[in-house]
């Protein structure tokens, strides 16, 4: 697949079957996810509607007619203090791994949620060996600020969280509107 061949949109309502295939995925085999059940196409919806109400963005890749992955950004907390600051999630096909969509997707979800008037963004990385994610966050200018020890169980074992963190747009440098 070429990078030029690579559209990246808003979501529609027909991609969510799709979009929950793709997740289904990667509950069912990694620890990018602590969720251990595939929400059904209701809760993507959701979800989805979720992200939509609090004007943030929810972006599909598309390469040779399919959906090769999915990026959103939703709040970090819903705390009102913290409602400058999103977390990303990111999720790629099985057969478009390490082709370049998720980076792909990535800078366009930070370049849409500074646009929404985010300034920060943070990764939650299920799994410190998670080597994939760390490296396309890293790319996109996100640094390590933590580790959550063992605060998963999944597939038997403990896994820990990573914490990244990077600025949107004037980041602290200025007080928000």
């Amino acid at each position: 697949m070429s990078q030029a061949n690579l559209l990246i949109r808003p979501a529609a309502e027909g991609d969510l079957d799709a979009v929950r295939a793709i997740y289904a995925h990667h509950v069912a085999t990694s620890t990018g996810t602590f969720e251990i059940t595939p929400p059904d196409r209701a809760e993507m919806a959701r979800r989805k509607a979720e992200v939509a109400a609090r004007g943030l963005p929810f972006l599909i890749a598309v390469a040779d007619g399919a959906i090769a992955g999915y990026a959103y950004a939703n709040l970090y907390r819903t705390r009102e203090a913290y409602r400058f600051t999103v977390e990303d999630s990111v999720y790629v096909a099985p057969d478009r791994l390490r082709q370049g969509v998720g980076n792909r997707l990535l800078a366009r979800l930070i370049e849409d949620s500074a646009k929404a008037g985010a300034r920060q963004m943070v990764a939650v990385i299920g799994g410190s060996d998670n080597a994939g994610s760390i490296r396309l966050h890293e790319r996109q200018g996100f640094v390590r600020v933590g580790l959550l020890a063992a605060a998963g169980f999944k597939f038997g074992r403990w896994c820990d969280s990573v914490l990244m963190q990077r600025p949107l747009g004037e980041g602290d440098s200025t007080l928000p509107d």
